[in-house]
């Protein structure tokens, strides 16, 4: 049997997956033992046991200060900026790009529109944002929503220009109209497609929302990490950047999870990433 055809067992896929991961930690492990032996007070690679250290004082030490769990209260700052944004990106990835994939005229009249503004680089205009909205939170959330929801209307537009015409022309038959078209054959469609859209859209709201925080913040994961690098503190900032990947992960397979139990039969012809 040929290799692309072979498949591995769940103990065999599971122990190639976590192999990359083992080989960074220790490879990790070693360059950080052999700097220190030079100089133990090195802060470039600090060990494993001392940013798990540092984590745990973040973690579950209140700050002298505020009395605040600072990882968590970054965490949950992050997080609400995070979803604000992208259910903003969410409500216009549905609504525009259903009416442009569905609607000629309005795709004709906004689609060029949408394409040009996703090919500006929104961290150019985030000087912009923050004369128009300020310093505050919706300088923020709108950073995430430029550098989002173009690309995103883009693909709701694209999967719903997919749909076979035979569904419209179906629906069109037993005389439905367009907006029941649109709620009852292409919404339920694409729904699937609007969860990869989300998927692939956390991946560029996560950097702007970091750059934003690093920027102009006073909290938030972005924030600490640009805070304490000034003191070359890589034992804080490494398990934050670790903290944040770990979150990233969390809500990708949130979200694949939820697609398969919503709808199976879009993920019947293979395996999602």
């Amino acid at each position: 049997m040929r290799l692309i055809n072979r498949k591995p067992s769940r103990i065999t896929a599971f122990a190639l997956g976590a192999a990359p991961f083992v080989a960074v930690i220790v490879a990790y492990a070693v360059a950080s033992h052999y700097r220190r032996l030079d100089n133990p007070a090195d802060k470039l690679l600090p060990s494993l046991p001392d940013m798990a250290s540092a984590f745990g004082r973040m973690a579950f030490t209140p700050d002298r200060r505020s009395g605040d769990l600072l990882l968590w209260m970054d965490t949950l700052d992050s997080l609400e900026r995070l979803a604000a944004g992208m259910g903003i990106s969410i409500l216009l990835a549905l609504s525009l790009g259903i009416l442009i994939g569905f609607i000629p005229h309005v795709r004709a009249s906004m689609a060029p529109f949408v394409a040009t503004f996703s090919l500006i680089p929104p961290i150019t205009v985030l000087p912009i944002l923050f004369i128009i909205f300020g310093l505050g939170e919706l300088s923020k959330v709108m950073l995430i929503v430029v550098g989002t929801a173009p690309v995103m209307i883009r693909s709701v537009a694209q999967a719903v220009m997919e749909l076979p015409r035979e569904l419209i022309i179906k629906a069109e038959t037993l005389g439905a109209s367009v907006w029941q078209m649109m709620m009852r054959v292409v919404l339920p469609q694409i729904l699937p497609k609007l969860i990869t859209a989300i998927r692939l859209g956390l991946v560029p709201a996560w950097i702007f929302l970091i750059s934003a925080e690093a920027i102009a913040s006073t909290s938030g994961l972005g924030y600490r990490i640009f805070l304490v690098r000034r003191y070359l503190a890589m034992d804080v900032i490494l398990p934050y950047v670790i903290w944040i990947t770990l979150l990233a992960f969390i809500l990708d397979r949130l979200l694949l999870l939820a697609s398969r139990k919503a709808f199976p039969w879009h993920h019947m012809q293979g395996e999602s990433l």
